[in-house]
């Protein structure tokens, strides 16, 4: 392991939460890391330090600002759990990040990975991990056939890790050897042992290498079966008046809740337009101010925003959101898409008011 050490000693990233062992810090960087690529997560990481820059200050804010500070990263329950988690720390542990992996995983929204990955780089503890690219490297190198997902295989994957950790602990040169070694095993599996075309010659493990030397890199670990891919249509309504645009939050328990967005509703992927008049609105134009696709898991997402205005005969009904000028709006925090609606509502906001063209 000396010579993985090296290694990243020489090719580790600069990454910003490298340059700290304050575990709150860490926690966040592991907490956002999660379904997000490194070169999205740096500057959010940046933006939530120097805005809440302890646990503290975390547990103190209100929803509406963690969300904003979230805004474009998904998968919100994370900020949710991780709010939690912080309220916890203040209130359990006197505002001090637990130190032990039992405390830390205890914690809302941390697994098994990351209460290993805080308690290795942060207080250099033995705890091991294993996430896609800890997964990928250790199947090759030990050669460990099998779904990794499997209780077997997953079973001995973390035996394996938590041997390469406890080698690490013993080695007597530098200093907080374990969470380097963490790190290594991630950042070799980021930057080397990737899933297609491996950099095998860089490589600081290949003489160790079973699948390398068997000549079966392609095999380990085994790949997953995909889903195939689900085709999802909504229309976006975008009623303005006086200035305001109607806009809705979506409810606690949703997917994406708290967040905001234009009113919208499902219709058929295979529907050619939208219908004139869709639930409580009646669009005013013909062509969407803007379509944004996006994908989320295995769906594939289609949104089409169209000028729109509550129908004559809502009389005196309660609109189905609330009107928001777009001052207001830039304070909020909105879904990817409904974010990109926003600044083409806003930009075509003169023509939106104006009934022109309305389909038959």
């Amino acid at each position: 392991m000396q010579a993985l050490l090296a290694w990243f000693a020489r090719n580790a990233r600069d990454l910003p939460w490298r340059r700290t062992r304050d575990p709150y810090a860490i926690w966040i960087s592991e907490i956002m890391l999660q379904q997000t690529q490194v070169k999205t997560v740096i500057a959010y990481w940046q933006r939530w330090m120097a805005a809440l820059p302890d646990v503290q200050t975390f547990a103190q804010a209100d929803s509406a600002r963690i969300h904003k500070l979230w805004e474009g990263l998904g998968y919100y329950s994370r900020v949710r759990n991780a709010h939690a988690a912080a309220r916890i720390i203040v209130e359990e542990h006197g505002g001090k990040f637990p130190t032990t992996f039992d405390e830390v995983l205890a914690l809302p929204g941390v697994g098994r990975y990351t209460a290993g990955a805080i308690c290795s780089i942060a207080c250099n503890l033995p705890t091991p991990i294993l996430d896609g690219n800890v997964i990928r490297v250790v199947s090759r190198v030990f050669g460990v056939a099998g779904d990794p997902r499997a209780k077997e295989t997953n079973g001995r994957l973390w035996e394996l890790a938590g041997e390469l950790v406890l080698t690490a602990e013993k080695i007597q040169s530098g200093e907080r050897n374990c969470g380097r070694l963490n790190e290594a095993l991630m950042e070799l599996g980021a930057l080397v042992c990737a899933p297609v075309e491996p950099r095998c010659g860089l490589c600081p493990l290949h003489r160790q290498c079973f699948a390398r030397r068997k000549g079966r890199v392609g095999e380990f670990p085994r790949p997953k079966k995909v889903a195939p891919p689900v085709s999802r249509r909504y229309v976006a309504f975008l009623a303005k008046k006086n200035g305001r645009f109607l806009v809705r939050q979506r409810p606690a328990g949703a997917v994406n809740a708290h967040l905001w967005e234009f009113p919208n509703e499902e219709i058929s992927p295979s529907e050619k337009r939208p219908r004139t008049a869709v639930k409580d609105f009646v669009l005013t134009n013909s062509k969407p101010v803007l379509r944004v696709r996006h994908s989320i898991t295995r769906y594939r997402i289609l949104v089409e925003a169209f000028p729109a205005e509550l129908p004559a005969t809502a009389g005196s009904r309660k609109a189905p959101g609330v009107w928001r000028t777009p001052a207001q709006l830039d304070r909020l925090a909105f879904t990817s898409a409904h974010r990109k609606i926003l600044a083409a509502a806003v930009q075509s906001m003169p023509r939106l008011g104006r009934k022109i063209n309305r389909p038959e």
